[in-house]
């Protein structure tokens, strides 16, 4: 569906996207992960047909952006960042009046716009304005509205960001649900719990670059340990590493936590107790990809 060749994108002096490759194959969900500014969408905006590459080698659905622009964007569903809904139109006219621009018959329109209605949670809603909708809502309304054309793909760009964990979960609930039917999905996102969630197969990126790529699992037993201990202390009161030695497989000092890597945190936790250091709090938890861009970048996926 998408192959990229040392892909890079400029603006002027920065670097955006600094010569990556991946593949995405028909039917996954594929994510992008990193924090902002990682170059997670400069790359979607540029499979989306909306920014031309700089270079590198890029196609999508089997053909080149810079030429067949209007073909692709005609096989594509798009999600953006920020909602563009018409706020003063009703939720069904927002699906028919996007529909005509694939230049489809009314009829065809009404019947995917009923369809999708019923598949986003709407149809009661279908003849009230999207202003007082909620964010859950709305970003509902916009996913049905990238999928009235049937898109071959479908590109979301931080789909949940600013949405409560209830109208999150119902997302994800409404992404899997597509993507059993076959849809092909691109993500990007800095949640990390959603990429988990959601991605088959993902790449981590940092400062356009991208440092690891793989499954959420196969990239957590490569890059962290099975199991993590967070350890939090006063303010300038934590232990120092020294005081830690030989406790974990890797120890990561953070300004609110310690986080101890091992195999088994309450056996890390026993011994942090018997050399005498007393957290304010602990929890033992399992790795996540946001340890795997510590382990990868020196930092979290916020900063």
């Amino acid at each position: 569906m998408v192959s990229a060749r040392r892909l890079f994108k400029h603006f002027e002096e920065l670097v955006a996207v600094d010569h990556v490759d991946f593949d995405i194959v028909r039917g996954e969900s594929f994510g992008f992960l990193g924090p902002n500014g990682a170059g997670k969408t400069s790359t979607m905006r540029m499979i989306a047909c909306m920014s031309p590459k700089s270079g590198g080698e890029l196609t999508v659905l089997g053909m080149d952006p810079e030429t067949r622009g209007p073909d692709i964007r005609a096989r594509i569903g798009l999600v953006p960042q920020e909602d563009s809904l018409d706020l003063q139109l009703t939720v069904l006219d927002n699906l028919m009046i996007y529909g005509r621009y694939f230049d489809l018959p009314k009829k065809v329109i009404g019947e995917r716009a009923a369809s999708l209605l019923e598949f986003a949670q709407l149809t009661e809603r279908a003849h009230d304005t999207v202003e007082p909708l909620s964010g859950g809502m709305k970003r509902r309304l916009t996913i049905a509205r990238a999928l009235i054309s049937e898109p071959d793909l479908l590109i979301l760009d931080e789909p949940t960001t600013g949405l409560d964990p209830q109208a999150r979960h119902l997302l994800w609930d409404r992404l899997y649900r597509l993507k059993s039917r076959g849809v092909t999905l691109i993500i990007t996102t800095h949640y990390m719990d959603e990429a988990e969630q959601l991605c088959d197969r993902l790449v981590v990126m940092d400062k356009g670059k991208i440092a690891a790529s793989g499954s959420p699992a196969s990239l957590i037993e490569r890059y962290s340990t099975r199991e993590v201990l967070e350890l939090r202390f006063p303010p300038d009161a934590g232990p120092s590493r020294n005081a830690l030695a030989g406790i974990a497989e890797r120890v990561e000092l953070l300004p609110d936590r310690v986080l101890l890597y091992t195999e088994s945190g309450d056996r890390a936790l026993a011994e942090v107790g018997a050399r005498g250091i007393t957290p304010l709090t602990w929890l033992v938890r399992r790795s996540t990809l946001e340890d795997v861009f510590l382990s990868l970048t020196g930092r979290t996926l916020i900063d």
